[in-house]
């Protein structure tokens, strides 16, 4: 790296921890460290440049289908309509090894299918989960250790927010983003329910059983509770494999069908739309910040030729294309420990993604692996967001849940790990997209 460079990255990536560390907000961080880097170290007018990157940033369309689909997981979260899913699912789970530890595992992932979203996964399910177990005497640790693992599924099965950003930054289909997490979602969720049922196969006491006693005929009649969920999936998912919809389409849809499902609960009222709209905005103004600000300091950083100087530094290095990600691998794990997941996508894509995919790696793939490193990033402190949410629903100190996610921090690498040695985990369904 020149000597200029050096001191240029230095002084951005300095100015970026400072800004970070005195608790100023993640996107207005960026906006700062982009603004002195171009000030300083450029001729080209710094305001002029924010005003227009933040405009190329925001007017793309398939960001609309953003706020829509935060909208969807409000409705659903303040309808009630996650609390009859609770319901449905219990007479299928409770007498298995495990018992009711399973529901954090099944109720994440079908609501992560109509959520997009962590941090609201983990919250929804957590508010229903964690009280029943404490009175029923299950063993805390799994509890809330499996509810932040299992919470993070909301950014890895679609219709996932951070997979939109991904797409529209990295230039691929969002579709067939979508398409690339189900099964890496499902592999996920399945390694955490192994994991929950041998814990209860090893030590029953971890949930004991209750004496509540389940029919067929309960079970298959709780189904009718499931089904607004599963509709929904289906609209959704199922009008973009088939081609019916764009994803911004699709996520219209699912506000529809969201918000009929809620009406037909009796649970729309004038308080319940306006909680539900001020959420949508407040969530998506956070999000489209961070995006908007990191957009800016990607073009300042471009202009600077720091991207391209890591990437030559690294490439020179002749890693091997597996060394390359655990390498990168390691980055994010640190980088988890600092960010939030937008602002890690947002900050590294433009680094990292010409560095993977020269190393001949999918950038669907690709979109995968870093949203598995983001879900990690949702269980390490001090950043960890699960962690935070699990805190404001029980009162339990930071660090004792960060240890009780530990199991569930090496069960997402080990699940990264099979991904990245079977890439068609993640390319199968995208390429069967293609063929249709």
């Amino acid at each position: 790296m020149e000597p200029d460079l050096f001191v240029m990255s230095f002084v951005v990536f300095g100015v970026l921890f400072l800004a970070l560390s005195a608790g100023i907000w993640v996107g207005f961080s960026l906006f700062i460290v982009g603004f002195v880097g171009m000030t300083f170290f450029s001729s080209l007018p710094a305001g002029n440049n924010m005003a227009s990157s933040a405009w190329a940033t925001i007017e793309k369309w398939e960001y609309v289908a953003l706020p829509l689909f935060i909208l969807m997981g409000e409705i659903l979260y303040r309808s009630g309509i996650s609390e009859k899913l609770f319901k449905a699912l219990v007479p299928w789970l409770y007498r298995l090894p495990g018992g009711l530890l399973l529901m954090n595992i099944v109720s994440c992932t079908l609501f992560a299918a109509v959520s997009g979203s962590s941090a609201a996964t983990t919250a929804t399910v957590g508010r229903i989960t964690l009280a029943e177990f404490d009175k029923l005497g299950y063993d805390r640790s799994l509890s809330m250790g499996s509810l932040a693992g299992a919470g993070t599924l909301g950014f890895l099965i679609p219709p996932s927010l951070i997979m939109i950003v991904y797409a529209i930054l990295a230039e691929v289909s969002i579709g067939k983003m979508f398409m690339a997490g189900i099964l890496p979602g499902l592999l996920l969720a399945g390694i955490y329910s192994v994991y929950i049922i041998y814990r209860g196969i090893k030590n029953p006491e971890i949930a004991p059983q209750t004496q509540d006693s389940y029919s067929w005929a309960d079970r298959l009649l709780g189904l009718k509770d499931l089904a607004p969920t599963l509709i929904l999936i289906l609209v959704v998912l199922g009008s973009i494999y088939g081609g019916y919809a764009t994803p911004t389409e699709a996520a219209a849809l699912g506000v529809f069908g969201a918000f009929v499902f809620a009406a037909l609960n009796r649970q729309m009222t004038g308080k319940i739309i306006f909680e539900c709209l001020k959420g949508a905005v407040k969530t998506n103004a956070m999000i489209m910040l961070i995006v908007v600000g990191a957009g800016f300091l990607s073009r300042v950083m471009g202009f600077l030729g720091i991207p391209a100087a890591i990437t030559t530094a690294i490439i020179e290095l002749n890693l091997s294309p597996y060394m390359l990600m655990i390498l990168l691998g390691g980055v994010y794990l640190v980088l988890g420990c600092l960010l939030d997941g937008f602002s890690i996508v947002v900050m590294t894509l433009p680094i990292a993604l010409p560095m993977v995919t020269a190393a001949g790696f999918d950038p669907i793939w690709f979109g995968i692996y870093l949203i598995l490193m983001v879900e990690i990033s949702q269980i390490t402190p001090p950043v960890g967001f699960n962690l935070f949410v699990i805190q404001g629903l029980t009162g339990e100190p930071i660090m004792n849940i960060a240890r009780y996610a530990l199991p569930f921090f090496f069960l997402m690498l080990l699940a990264t790990a099979i991904i990245t040695i079977f890439p068609e985990i993640a390319l199968y369904l995208p390429e069967l997209m293609i063929k249709k």
